[in-house]
């Protein structure tokens, strides 16, 4: 079967042979993720990390929580796994890369604080 991501959560979705006859179908990792669905919040934290990156220089890597703060600069915190998701989604989309101490991690697997940066290329 082909790989997924969640269009919400940007997390790889896991086959399960309950959508062996839908599968083409399935959009969403988890019933929470189909409740929440993409709000305008996700999209805007979506274009705030292209903007950061595109500001910095080739290679630089920015946090998550800097497209929080500069979304929501009192609510913030509110806005981290917000954010994390629509870095994930970016990496689904193959615009960014999640690192760990300078190396590539699985932004479905990640735990722990990340760096976002752009694809070299």
């Amino acid at each position: 079967m082909e790989e997924k991501s969640c269009v919400v959560c940007g997390r790889r979705i896991e086959w399960r042979r309950k959508w062996a006859d839908d599968w083409e179908q399935v959009r969403y990792c988890s019933q929470g993720c189909r409740r929440r669905k993409v709000r305008p919040v996700d999209t805007e934290l979506e274009s705030t990390i292209t903007g950061l990156l595109d500001r910095r220089r080739g290679g630089a890597t920015i946090c998550p929580s800097e497209a929080a703060r500069a979304v929501d600069p009192d609510g913030w915190r509110d806005l981290m796994e917000p954010a994390r998701m629509a870095a994930r989604r970016l990496v689904d989309a193959g615009r960014v890369e999640i690192v760990q101490s300078g190396r590539v991690v699985d932004p479905s697997t990640a735990k722990g604080p990340i760096r976002i940066r752009r694809v070299p290329g």
